[in-house]
């Protein structure tokens, strides 16, 4: 760990100071040796740094300058929606009532956090077209996995043992196909055709008497809107199966479009991306599953519900897949996830998917004459460039993200969705102002002509941060994750 001189933390420790200072122990001390075996007591000190209050503010002051996030830039990735958090949604979850409530807590006394969370199930059951909502899941992928279980427990119900198989376009997010194999499910995949669509001759082709579900996203991975999602839907219900909603990019269709009005059976929220939760460093995240009316049995338990006596847990769920997460789920993530639909109000959702679909469409035609355009088509929140052009030159998607880096930017998503080759995916979200998106774009002007001129500044960034490239192969097979004396 770095402090503001550059130095370790542990090199910058001297014996006998310190940065806190406890009170007195008010209550008996406890004899070690006779309530923990001997192997699990420390006979040696742990030799942690001893380092003043100051030095240690410094330290981590320091490195959180060195992090990038949305409140300190430009995080064009695509889908994934690294949009603004407003504040207001971080004052309401430090409400007393809301932050201070344990979930062992008797329902009664925390009947206006059950009242929320129940509000916020009926706002999200009616914003997607679903019938019911569960607030359990932990996120995104935790989604994936629970409306998938969800739909195993209902062909099972039916007597349908033999539909084994989950359907994922070639464009899918990585995701679900890993979430249908921990659900126990084979993944077959579904070209897109020339469009950057679905192709409904080879879902055709692919779906079958043992055909669990079909999982897509719309607008898809590319930012293109399914525009034959009826008939996708109808291919898939007619042979029995049901239709997943990855709902990773209901940014570009909140309030003018709803998964349940386009057929599917199940969706997954991100309350993270979609509705302004913190998003990013591992969390947290909440994943809300929605159903139509006969996947409602199989809804993780325990449900709540309102009763005359008030808001309530119902355990008596027979055909339930179980409880996925424990106590109410991550419920700072929903307060903030709800402030943010009842200050926005359906108006202020509609314009979040005006604005991003707009910023969108200006930042890719103006790029488009200095990068390969694979789809050219009106998008949706996010689109895909190619960096093939540049490639002949000598320089790879990657050199073009490590230069953004020079520039102050957070690269957008490369090398995905992987059925375009040096593939950026680019997401301005409707958060950000003209004024940046114009001076992002004007950094990958001039990165695009540097790969002309002076491909070498290109493929050697980035040069302004810390820590310059990486051999990222090395960094992922072996991480350093502690530190050592040398």
């Amino acid at each position: 760990m770095l402090n503001q001189n550059q130095s370790l933390i542990f090199e910058v420790s001297k014996k006998g100071r310190i940065g806190y200072s406890l009170p007195e122990l008010d209550v008996p001390a406890v004899d070690l040796e006779a309530v923990l075996p001997a192997e699990y007591i420390r006979t040696e000190s742990s030799e942690l740094p001893e380092v003043s209050e100051l030095d240690i503010m410094r330290h981590y002051t320091a490195l959180s300058k060195r992090n990038h996030g949305v409140d300190s830039g430009f995080y064009p990735l695509g889908s994934c929606t690294m949009k603004y958090n407003p504040k207001i949604n971080e004052q309401t979850a430090r409400i007393p009532g809301f932050a201070h409530i344990h979930p062992l807590q008797d329902e009664q006394t925390v009947q206006g956090a059950l009242e929320l969370m129940y509000d916020l199930q009926e706002h999200l059951t009616e914003i997607t077209g679903m019938d019911e909502v569960t607030l359990q899941p932990a996120a995104g992928a935790h989604g994936e996995w629970t409306g998938l279980m969800m739909i195993r427990a209902y062909h099972e119900a039916n007597g349908d043992s033999n539909r084994t198989k989950v359907i994922v376009p070639d464009s899918a997010h990585g995701t679900n196909p890993a979430s249908a194999t921990v659900a126990g499910f084979e993944t077959v995949t579904v070209k897109s055709n020339d469009k950057g669509l679905v192709d409904l001759e080879d879902l055709r082709r692919v779906v079958g008497s043992d055909t669990a579900a079909l999982m897509l996203t719309n607008p898809n991975t590319i930012g293109l809107f399914e525009e034959n999602i009826l008939e996708m839907a109808e291919i898939v219900h007619v042979a029995g199966g049901k239709l997943y909603y990855d709902g990773a990019n209901l940014n570009a269709v909140l309030s003018k479009a709803r998964p349940g009005d386009m057929g599917f059976d199940v969706v997954h929220l991100n309350l993270h991306k979609t509705f302004t939760g913190p998003h990013g460093g591992g969390g947290p995240g909440s994943g809300p599953v929605g159903v139509k009316a006969d996947l409602i049995p199989f809804l993780p338990k325990p449900v709540l519900i309102k009763t005359e006596q008030g808001f309530q847990f119902d355990y008596n769920r027979p055909q339930s897949i179980g409880r996925v997460k424990p106590f109410y789920g991550n419920f700072g993530i929903n307060v903030r996830a709800y402030t943010y639909i009842r200050s926005m109000g359906p108006d202020g959702l509609k314009a979040v998917t005006e604005n991003a679909v707009l910023n969108a469409n200006y930042m890719m035609r103006r790029l488009a004459e200095h990068y390969d355009l694979p789809f050219d088509r009106h998008c949706k929140h996010e689109f895909v460039l190619s960096g093939k052009r540049q490639k002949k030159l000598g320089v790879r998607t990657l050199d073009i993200a490590k230069r953004l880096l020079d520039f102050g930017y957070h690269p957008p998503t490369i090398y995905f969705p992987l059925i375009v080759e040096e593939c950026m995916m680019i997401e301005p979200t409707e958060t950000e102002s003209k004024e940046t998106l114009d001076a992002f774009i004007d950094a990958m002007i001039q990165i695009a002509k540097e790969a002309e001129e002076t491909p070498e500044v290109v493929q050697e960034a980035p040069h302004t941060t810390v820590v310059k490239r990486l051999d990222e192969t090395l960094a992922a097979r072996k991480p350093v994750l502690r530190y050592q004396k040398a």
